[in-house]
């Protein structure tokens, strides 16, 4: 049964309230107990480091595989151009606006050069 004109159907609207709640209830059972226990302090250094490697495992691979089928490592691959560019910018600088905008500049540069070529 579509709901909009443009296609949804009603168990997708279904899934998505599913999912809303799933994660809504996740976040709220841990509110009451937030300030009854500490976790070790090795603990808390290691969730640290969980958001930059979540991120990497998301960016890597459409870094390497632009194509989504094999890795390409070539200088012909703008998206490694602009990933080597922000790396070098941000550990350079430490300027995330800086960054951002070097490396969306070199990325669509090479996107437009080779598009050309």
């Amino acid at each position: 049964m579509k709901i909009f004109e443009t296609g949804i159907q009603l168990y997708e609207i279904y899934m998505i309230a599913g999912m809303a709640i799933v994660t809504f209830g996740i976040r709220y059972i841990m509110f009451p107990v937030s300030g009854r226990f500490q976790f070790p302090e090795l603990f808390e250094k290691g969730l640290g480091y969980v958001p930059p490697v979540v991120l990497t495992a998301i960016i890597v691979p459409s870094v390497l595989m632009p194509a989504g089928e094999t890795i390409n490592l070539k200088l012909s691959n703008p998206y490694l151009i602009g990933a080597i560019t922000a790396c070098a910018i941000g550990g350079l600088f430490k300027n995330l606006l800086l960054t951002i905008v070097v490396s969306m500049s070199v990325f669509l540069g090479f996107q437009w050069a080779f598009a050309l070529g």
